[in-house]
């Protein structure tokens, strides 16, 4: 099983939909910055948003047991091979992360 690299690409706020069911006060997330940078394999990450881990987790544990050679989900998604997009599940405020696939060996145990 290999290392997943998981860097954090954007994180987002909709201003329009916080205006209208967002908290008083709400703004992006607070969790996770731009550029932050984290390696997976079966574990979360520390540091690693919970609810962002539970979006990402099972694309995280395929790219972990491919090759990283083929283009992921038959090819009709990402078009560069180990690469997986995906973003956590709030709503208001999503966080965009890039999943890669690495030749580092995950340390079991």
């Amino acid at each position: 099983m290999k290392k997943v690299r998981i860097t954090v690409l954007k994180v987002t706020f909709d201003q329009e939909l916080a205006g209208e069911y967002g908290a008083e006060g709400l703004g992006p997330c607070p969790m996770q910055k731009e550029g932050q940078v984290f390696y997976a394999d079966f574990a979360k990450p520390q540091g690693m948003c919970d609810e962002a881990w539970k979006a990402m987790y099972q694309y995280v544990f395929a790219l972990a047991h491919g090759t990283g050679e083929e283009l992921f989900y038959y090819g009709d998604w990402v078009k560069k091979p180990g690469v997986a997009i995906c973003s956590c599940n709030d709503g208001l405020r999503p966080v965009i992360f890039k999943l890669e696939a690495t030749d580092e060996e995950a340390k079991m145990g």
